[in-house]
């Protein structure tokens, strides 16, 4: 998927084709801002301001990476969970006996297809996490980066938290619905607090 250049994968999004969309959409997102976090760092590891942090800077480099990886494949990811989900709504519904094997794809398919974007919420909450640090330490003169991919990353959260809540809409299964749905708002209101602090603190340092 991300072999594409920019303008294949947008005319792909803007088209009837099931995939890619949000989610994959949202991971690219996440993967553009944990990149501009890294940016921050390798354009601040060798400043005087950061004296003393030398060492939490690179770790915070070598994180960094480490998500832009992560999400670049969930970006794919996002597109195999959903095939089998996509699949099952197709499936005949004649009889009885169809509609009960569609209905039992289905629910097969919603784990998948619901999970996915669960693990990008939480990786986007794990991100958001480096990105304040970086406004933080990060050079002045590039702030606005950090802020800029805080933003962005929190695009990536709240699109994954809708593309969760879609299919736990439709998920029988109880238990599992709860799992999900804990795991989510924990990683939703976690991100979503961290992102405006990084936000806010960016924005008056830009004023």
């Amino acid at each position: 998927m991300l072999s594409k250049s920019c303008t294949q994968f947008i005319n792909e999004l803007g088209s009837s084709l099931p995939v890619p969309g949000g989610g994959s959409a949202s991971a690219l997102a996440g993967a553009l801002g944990a990149a501009l976090g890294t940016m921050v760092g390798e354009l601040s590891k060798d400043k005087k301001s950061i004296a003393g942090h030398e060492e939490e800077m690179a770790e915070l480099i070598k994180n960094s990476k480490e998500l832009t990886a992560k999400f670049k494949d969930a970006v794919m990811l996002d597109v195999t969970s959903f095939k089998p989900l996509a699949e099952a709504y197709k499936l005949p519904s004649a009889t009885e006996e169809e509609k009960a094997a569609r209905t039992a794809a289905i629910q097969k398919g919603l784990v998948p297809a619901a999970e996915a974007p669960l693990r990008l919420a939480e990786l986007c909450a794990d991100a958001l996490v480096i990105l304040n640090r970086f406004s933080e330490l990060g050079n002045r003169l590039v702030i606005s980066d950090a802020g800029t991919g805080a933003a962005m990353i929190e695009a990536a959260l709240k699109g994954a938290r809708l593309n969760v809540l879609i299919n736990l809409r439709q998920m029988k299964d109880e238990e599992k619905k709860a799992e999900f749905s804990e795991r989510l708002e924990k990683a939703y209101s976690a991100g979503i607090r961290t992102a405006g602090e990084t936000y806010s603190r960016v924005e008056k340092a830009c004023m």
